[in-house]
């Protein structure tokens, strides 16, 4: 018997984990590790994340500290970091690097809210496409008369309750991201 359940749920977990990864970058004012996480460096000719090569850490809530395993590295982390879309502008003492965050002005705050709701709706694109998806693998299904119209509509009902259940923790992933940008 046909089950699109698992498979379904299974897709859009991955949705929802890809918005909350761009969530993750938004820069807010406060200091995140994760922003840190789409900024690759050039440590001996290989493309290697900062995670790879040196420990992040938090002193307080607007500054990153980073501190490399290996020294050598330092000035490669700061230049990765110089050269990324992020606009950070990283303090090297000579062992650590420390990137203070401004808090953003009210304008950017409301861009950064736009875009936080755009990356939420393209995750709710996503989670209907597959639920689309799934349903046309049920109506196939019924069709070729592999389960019967009663267990097709039953699983079209699931695969919609489910749908609903991951808009809505989108939803509430997106109120909470957008109160914390707003915050001053």
């Amino acid at each position: 018997m046909l089950n699109v359940m698992p498979e379904a749920e299974e897709k859009m977990k991955k949705a929802i984990a890809r918005v909350m990864q761009e969530f993750a970058s938004l820069r807010t004012g406060r200091a995140a590790p994760a922003l840190l996480d789409r900024v690759d460096v050039d440590y001996y000719g290989s493309s290697t994340p900062i995670k790879s090569l040196a420990s992040i850490s938090v002193p307080d809530a607007r500054t990153l500290q980073i501190t490399p395993f290996d020294r050598t590295a330092l000035s490669a982390i700061e230049k990765a970091i110089l050269k990324s879309d992020l606009g950070l502008n990283p303090n090297s003492d000579g062992q650590n690097l420390r990137i203070v965050f401004p808090p953003p002005t009210q304008e950017r705050r409301k861009e950064l809210a736009k875009i936080a709701k755009k990356e939420a709706e393209e995750g709710k694109v996503a989670i209907r496409n597959i639920r689309r998806d799934e349903v046309d693998r049920v109506k196939a299904a019924e069709k070729k008369s592999e389960i019967t119209q009663d267990d097709s509509k039953r699983m079209q009902e699931q695969l919609q309750k489910l749908t609903d259940r991951y808009v809505a923790e989108l939803d509430k992933s997106l109120a909470s991201k957008e109160a914390e940008i707003m915050e001053v």
